[in-house]
């Protein structure tokens, strides 16, 4: 259509009013529309002396379809920009702007189809565009009636907004003597809330006091039974050695076994008795780190020869890559390779074949150093829990341990300055990464 004298503005509506019934708008939205491209019209007409206008209609396969009506002005808009000259426009539809159609300026306003519109195939809308370019336009005189008519709607629906926005307005005055009677009442209740709150907080901070007291009487008691432990479990083991020594007395191999067996079991309580003593030390506040400055490759050669040493299973193989440039971090050595041979021992133990790796990477001022493994994985819900004291994942007993390595590790790593986290799916492996930043804690 062309846009050229003011009779063609009324013209104009008609049709986007038309356009819009036809592709299936709503009442509400072909007002809308109407109006919309009737203020666009009105405003280019003045501006730049009028503009062709194009409907038409946007099939996107990722959603709903559009009416668009494009309208190009006869002349260049000034600055090559559009501002309505009323602001309620743009609220009229669902997008009003300028864009660049085939190196021209083009004035684009679109509305959505509604979802619940006969769908726009091409057949169907061959068949609108013959039925509208087929149809002859109204007079200046039959729009401004319809006009009329849709205002005097308005009107009507504005007059029953306002007698229903009176009749909320009185109801909101009843609710809000209700909602303040209420708050007076729970003013007075929230202060009295208050008093037994403060009180509560007296009694817990007795509470915490006797549990911090608590917990350091179970610190003080395991490290001393465990030093008191150790020196028997001991001797239980030097004297199944000698037992077990060729050069002592010949024994029978029932006897053998049954002396294999002491010492296997005094072993595994001397570990026992070492770990809570590690925990116990963790835990007081009295394990306090060595700051200097590690050399990651050496700690890793040194873990990749202790840990072969210690014998694997043939079907696991045992990985340590060496460390990336700088290669340093300013930590506690022995601390740290406790932690790394802590978690290397418990990849070792609980995979059957594949591989256990050890491996260092560089990233953000920070060092990741994880230790991962084929084994059988660990399930999310539990990935927390394995970090608490004496907890052992089902199923995992019959490999062996206490419960305490972990959680030990953990607060190590904390207490140089990082943390350990753990990534891990039942029958794919996990990993322990230990984030440990460059310049320590």
């Amino acid at each position: 259509m062309a846009l050229r004298v003011e009779h063609d503005i009324f013209v104009v509506r008609q049709r986007g009013r038309e356009v819009a019934a036809a592709v299936g708008l709503d009442h509400q939205d072909q007002v809308r529309l109407a109006t919309a491209l009737s203020e666009v019209a009105r405003d280019l007409l003045r501006a730049v002396g009028g503009a062709d206008v194009t409907f038409a209609v946007e099939l996107d396969a990722q959603g709903p379809p559009r009416m668009r009506v494009d309208l190009a002005p006869v002349r260049p808009l000034p600055g090559g920009r559009y501002e309505p000259q009323s602001g309620a426009v743009a609220r009229l539809v669902d997008m009003l702007g300028v864009v660049h159609r085939e190196g021209d300026t083009v004035v684009r306003m679109s509305r959505r189809v509604p979802a619940n519109a006969q769908a726009l195939t091409p057949e169907r809308l061959a068949e609108l565009r013959a039925e509208l370019g087929s149809s002859a336009p109204g007079s200046a005189l039959d729009e401004l009636t319809l006009q009329n008519e849709q205002l005097i709607a308005a009107l009507d629906e504005v007059r029953s907004q306002r007698d229903e926005l009176a009749e909320l307005n009185e109801e909101l005055q009843e609710t809000n003597r209700g909602v303040m009677a209420l708050y007076n009442q729970l003013t007075e209740e929230l202060e009295e809330t208050n008093r037994g709150v403060v009180a509560l907080y007296a009694e817990l901070d007795e509470k915490s006091a006797q549990l911090r007291s608590a917990s350091e009487s179970k610190s003080r008691f395991l490290a001393n039974v465990s030093h008191e432990l150790r020196a028997p479990v001991t001797a239980i083991i030097g004297l199944s050695r000698l037992l077990a020594d060729s050069a002592s007395d010949p024994l029978t191999e029932e006897q053998s076994q049954q002396v294999g067996l002491i010492r296997a079991s005094a072993t595994d309580l001397l570990t026992l008795v070492n770990e809570l003593l590690d925990l116990a030390k963790a835990e007081s506040g009295r394990l306090e780190p060595n700051w200097a400055e590690v050399d990651l490759r050496a700690v890793f050669g040194q873990l990749r020869g202790t840990m072969r040493a210690l014998g694997t299973k043939p079907e696991v193989e045992l990985v340590v890559d060496d460390p990336p440039p700088p290669g340093t971090v300013r930590s506690d050595e022995v601390l740290l390779a406790q932690v790394l041979r802590n978690l290397l021992h418990n990849g070792l133990k609980f995979t059957e074949r594949g591989e256990v790796r050890l491996r260092a990477e560089f990233r953000d001022d920070r060092w990741l150093l994880s230790v991962s493994d084929t084994g059988i994985g660990i399930a999310p819900e539990l990935h927390e829990r394995i970090f608490e004291e004496f907890y052992q994942v089902p199923g995992s007993t019959r490999v062996g341990g206490t419960g305490l390595g972990l959680p030990y590790a953990r607060r190590v790593a904390r207490l140089l300055g990082g943390n350990l986290e753990l990534t891990s799916e039942p029958g794919r492996g996990s990993t322990f990464t230990v984030d440990l930043p460059v310049g320590g804690a």
